[in-house]
């Protein structure tokens, strides 16, 4: 079954922090450019952070974000990770993948089409 499949997500206190997985079956993620989103409750999905061949971008732009977030790729696992220090409240979210394999790179300013593939979510509760 061809899928993509995160996971690593939990209930975590403030400051503490998780690595969350984007893991393919039934194709390999070489080759495809990797981004990961957040959906908090009530608001809309945001993209996070990408992973191409050529590099990584952060997407969410903002003092409390930076320096928390850091995308990383295992193509021979055929994985994409995303680690998350010091959590906030506010990253609480369902924070999902998707697969474009028509992008060479990460696209500015988040403009992704459609994609290939995408999985269901993580979700992820911060809270004391």
């Amino acid at each position: 079954q061809v899928q993509l499949v995160e996971s690593g997500g939990g209930l975590v206190q403030p400051g503490g922090s998780l690595r969350l997985s984007c893991a393919s079956s039934g194709f390999a993620l070489e080759g495809y450019v990797i981004a990961w989103f957040r959906q908090a409750p009530g608001k809309e999905r945001e993209a996070v952070s990408c992973s191409s061949g050529d590099g990584f971008t952060l997407y969410v732009d903002s003092v409390s974000v930076k320096g928390r977030f850091t995308i990383s790729r295992d193509n021979a696992k055929n994985t994409v990770y995303l680690e998350i220090n010091n959590l906030k409240p506010d990253d609480t979210a369902v924070y999902s993948c998707a697969a474009y394999g028509s992008l060479l790179y990460c696209p500015d300013y988040a403009l992704f089409d459609a994609p290939d593939y995408s999985g269901k979510g993580t979700l992820v509760t911060v809270s004391s």
